[in-house]
């Protein structure tokens, strides 16, 4: 009988990229596997004209993938993590996790500068995320910050045209580092942002792979592409996130790296002005990483991060 895997995906380029990276794993990992993709066009790809939170958060990227996997028209689903809700719908699960890229955000600048501090006074950057834009405040007030939407070559195109956006054009833009060194633009990067200056979205750089639990034989062939130490970083990210309720509509950060047995994590919550940031940071045992990302976001709820949370989930 010949074995065959559909793959769900969105149809930016990034994200076809994701799932032939994924598909040609899975070829080399299984050979004689016949892999077919499952180009899907998901809500927050269609509605382009306000931000994630005016729309209702990341999720918006990734239902329509879900929906074909719940309705057996896919086997499983290739996301950007960040992407992924920290709630998954029952009966699915994340099968692997491949080793995570670089988790930095990039500052890509139209003049070729190589540090946000080097910006000129009230340049404009383009981000659509309030977490970017909460962090860059922080460091450079007089910045104008400009929403940006759109996959990543849309993004570089806006900028390279020198095409307005709010009225002024853009300086700079940021992006992930790992979706431009995925499409083989790594030479736009003019900077890479450090952690304690902008530090990344949950699980920024990690790709997973999501399925119906109860498909053993698939369960089974995605295990030849999981990464251990990848899961675990993630699962500390992750459950940060689900302890503070946190979606695009709120900006918060963290990173989580392993050294040995033990995981050193980094957690924000910032007001989207710039004006306050609550920051933390846990160090301890990688063998529960959940428990890690807990505790984190329980210190940083303990520091005010509640209220502030709350305020702009009802705004």
């Amino acid at each position: 009988m010949t074995l065959r895997l559909r793959i769900a995906t969105r149809k930016s380029q990034l994200a076809l990229w994701q799932a032939e990276h994924v598909s040609a794993l899975l070829r080399a990992a299984h050979p004689g596997l016949e892999i077919e993709l499952v180009p899907l066009l998901t809500q927050g790809d269609r509605i382009q004209d306000r931000t994630l939170a005016a729309i209702g958060g990341k999720g918006l990227f990734i239902k329509e993938l879900e929906v074909a996997l719940e309705d057996l028209r896919a086997d499983i689903a290739v996301h950007s993590m960040k992407d992924v809700p920290a709630d998954l719908p029952h009966g699915l699960i994340i099968g692997a996790v491949l080793k995570r890229a670089d988790p930095r955000d990039a500052l890509v600048s139209a003049s070729g500068i190589t540090r946000l501090e080097d910006l000129p006074h009230q340049a404009v950057v383009g981000t659509s995320s309030l977490r970017r834009q909460a962090q860059i405040r922080a460091l450079r007030p007089d910045l104008n910050i400009e929403s940006l939407r759109g996959n990543v070559d849309t993004r570089l195109r806006k900028l390279d045209a020198g095409q307005e956006t709010g009225g002024k054009r853009m300086d700079a833009i940021v992006l992930a580092c790992a979706g431009l060194i995925r499409l083989g633009l790594e030479s736009r990067i003019t900077a890479r942002l450090d952690p304690q200056i902008c530090l990344p979205a949950v699980t920024q750089g990690v790709i997973g792979i999501e399925c119906r639990q109860s498909d053993s034989s698939t369960v089974e062939f995605l295990r030849a592409l999981e990464d251990p130490a990848t899961r675990k970083v993630m699962d500390a990210e992750r459950a940060y996130a689900s302890r503070l309720g946190g979606s695009c509509q709120s900006p918060i950060a963290a990173y989580a790296e392993l050294e040995a047995d033990r995981i050193t994590m980094h957690g924000l919550v910032a007001e989207p002005d710039g004006s306050r940031l609550l920051k933390d940071t846990v160090s301890g045992s990688a063998d529960n990483p959940a428990a890690l990302g807990r505790q984190l976001a329980e210190r940083i709820l303990a520091a005010g991060a509640g209220p502030l949370l709350e305020r702009l989930r009802t705004s």
